[in-house]
């Protein structure tokens, strides 16, 4: 499947170190296109894995991490308003 992810996380509670364990699990299974939002292939078992990992840095009661899924890149329509700045372009 392909997914974008996308996360605030707050700066209350340690947040910054939250925040750099946050991106670094990220970026292990997706490609970083811009401050917080990632996006690329990822299986179903990985995306569990990756959710695994990430949960013991997300405060629910601060923090928010937002997935949004599609079959393939293919049904998402990428459209970019101001600079276009694509870093998945190296995909095949």
């Amino acid at each position: 499947m392909y997914v974008v992810l996308v996360y605030d996380i707050s700066q209350e509670k340690n947040g910054a170190k939250r925040w750099s364990k946050v991106f670094k699990i990220s970026k292990k299974y997706l490609s970083h296109i811009q401050n917080s939002v990632f996006e690329g292939e990822i299986s179903k078992p990985q995306l569990v894995q990756l959710q695994q990992e990430m949960k013991p840095y997300i405060d629910t009661e601060w923090d928010s991490v937002i997935v949004f899924k599609s079959r393939q890149e293919k049904w998402l329509d990428k459209e970019f308003w101001g600079k276009k700045e694509d870093k998945t372009s190296f995909f095949l």
